[in-house]
């Protein structure tokens, strides 16, 4: 079974970030850069699908060279290769850009099943795994929590609001990740090592047959903002606890109304 998860590196959740001077993209310097949490699981699935069924596991990513870093985690958990398309032209593509080359880099491969996180971490849009589907005309399930293969079918839970719902579909196939389909393993010492040695290949866009015109953004990023500080909080004085209380109903009735 060929298998390709796709990959992004994101910052850290617990990093500083801050607001590039044109207003319109965040500062790299000094942000810690990790493989984006919801690949976690991908590369987890993957990996799990190998042991079950043989195969590779292929990580493919779009990126700076930076990002070769994520890829080497994918690598050291487990994965066989990795593959990243680095080009300047892609630097400001939006999610749909995206989702086009990796579509594009897919059309070259070989693939069973092609694994994705539901989300990335920094722009949050949910986007980039549906759309690698359409593209490619692959049936697509998200959300998925769990998953099993047999007999050229896919079977997946997947997360519903209030509930859950069971789907099918034949392979090829694309699915997303959801918290609760598995526990990402960690990246063992021998494991990163060996990841050291593994082939990571790179391509730019007109190894794809592609250039800047074909992933031209069709949204645009008008400026950024920080969130306004909080204020600091109000103590509430008084004798006794119903004094207290008292007041605070009084201040959440007529100052903040919301009583």
């Amino acid at each position: 079974m060929e298998i390709i998860v796709l990959l992004k590196q994101v910052p850290a959740t617990e990093t500083s970030v801050n607001i590039a001077a044109d207003g319109k993209r965040i500062n790299p310097d000094g942000v810690k850069w990790v493989m984006n949490p919801y690949d976690e699981f991908a590369v987890e699935e993957a990996l799990q699908l190998r042991q079950k069924h043989g195969g590779t596991v292929t990580i493919l990513s779009m990126g700076t060279n930076k990002s070769v870093e994520a890829i080497r985690t994918g690598l050291a958990m487990g994965a066989d290769k990795g593959i990243l398309i680095n080009d300047p032209a892609a630097a400001d593509c939006d999610g749909l850009g995206t989702a086009r080359i990796l579509a594009a880099a897919l059309k070259t491969m070989s693939y069973d099943v092609v694994i994705a996180g539901q989300r990335a971490m920094d722009d949050d849009n949910y986007l980039v795994g549906p759309a690698v589907a359409e593209l490619l005309g692959i049936p697509h399930i998200s959300m998925v929590i769990e998953e099993t293969v047999e007999n050229g079918m896919i079977r997946c839970r997947r997360t519903i609001e209030g509930g859950t719902v069971v789907l099918e579909a034949p392979l090829p196939v694309l699915f997303t990740t959801q918290r609760g389909l598995n526990e990402p393993r960690y990246a063992s010492l021998p494991g990163i090592m060996k990841a050291k040695k593994k082939p990571v290949e790179t391509k730019t866009l007109a190894d794809l047959g592609m250039s800047g015109e074909d992933i031209a953004p069709m949204v645009e990023i008008l400026g950024m903002r920080m969130p306004p500080e909080r204020s600091g909080g109000r103590m509430i004085d008084g004798a006794s606890a119903a004094e207290k209380a008292e007041k605070l109903v009084n201040l959440l009735h007529e100052n903040a109304r919301v009583i």
